[in-house]
């Protein structure tokens, strides 16, 4: 696959760079922070920064647990912490969280508020994961003892799953930018162990009020062919948040930024487009005529 052995290179590098998008000057760029998800990395969201390029200055961070932050803690309030820190960093950046970063970006938005941030994107995640007797938005065909169950699997059976988790993030039949051979590689070279607090703190995870109080202008994507979560996901969030619209990747499991990238990329540029959101950047660096 075209890309591929580029990507199989760099996944394992430490990352919280700026992306290949920041490497043209731009007079006016709007400030993008990609969040990944659970047992990826940063690097996984290179692609998407180059084809956005240079009206957009992209930057993906590992998170606590993962990569490069491998040995910091692997809680879900200390990476809403590494994204605050970005946050403040970038001056109101587009924050777009993909599964776990999803849930990131809503554990910032619940401590911290939207001051910050200029714009809201997520990636296929239910602010819940678990079911129960009023909820059944979670993960697909799952009982919460069986998604509770999973913790205890992860350390000895982490081979086994590595090769689930690689098959289940893409539909069926997508072809995605970085393959399911190199995804299975980079989950193998993680610390299952650390991996595992941090899929406790997930299935602990409620983020559910959290949806009204996001003020922003808010994309919600997802995936058709996802064997993750429903699409009623995402329109449930859209229902609850004032600003929000649905995109929907009919040819996307869990991940339309890797198996619909070109798709993808246009959704944010639209997004942008449609909420004025480049010219805030204008404003704020006086470059309104």
């Amino acid at each position: 696959m075209a890309g591929s052995a580029v990507h199989s290179q760099r996944l394992f590098l430490p990352y919280g760079h700026r992306g290949p998008a920041a490497r043209a000057p731009c007079i006016v760029t709007v400030p993008v922070l990609f969040l990944h998800g659970w047992a990826m990395n940063g690097a996984l969201f290179d692609d998407i920064a180059g084809r956005l390029g240079t009206d957009f200055d992209c930057h993906a961070p590992d998170l606590p647990g993962h990569g490069s932050r491998a040995a910091a803690e692997p809680s879900l309030d200390n990476c809403a912490a590494v994204a605050r820190q970005w946050i403040e960093r970038l001056d109101q950046p587009l924050l777009v969280g993909w599964s776990m970063g999803a849930a990131v970006a809503w554990r910032h938005l619940s401590r911290y508020g939207t001051g910050g941030v200029r714009g809201l994107v997520t990636i296929d995640m239910s602010p819940r994961m678990l079911p129960d007797a009023n909820w059944d938005l979670g993960l697909i065909g799952q009982s919460s003892a069986a998604i509770l169950t999973t913790s205890e699997k992860i350390v000895p059976r982490w081979s086994v799953m590595a090769e689930r988790i690689a098959c289940n993030m893409y539909a069926r039949d997508s072809e995605p930018t970085v393959s399911r051979e190199t995804i299975r590689d980079l989950l193998l070279a993680q610390d299952p162990e650390r991996l595992r607090a941090l899929w406790d703190d997930l299935t602990a995870m409620d983020e559910r009020r959290t949806m009204a109080g996001i003020n922003i202008p808010y994309l919600v994507c997802t995936g058709a062919r996802s064997r993750l979560y429903s699409q009623k996901v995402a329109h449930w969030i859209a229902a609850q948040a004032g600003q929000a619209r649905v995109a929907r990747f009919d040819h996307s499991g869990h991940s339309p930024h890797l198996e619909e990238p070109e798709a993808f990329s246009d959704a944010l540029r639209c997004f942008v487009a449609r909420e004025g959101l480049a010219q805030m950047v204008q404003e704020q660096e006086g470059n309104t005529p």
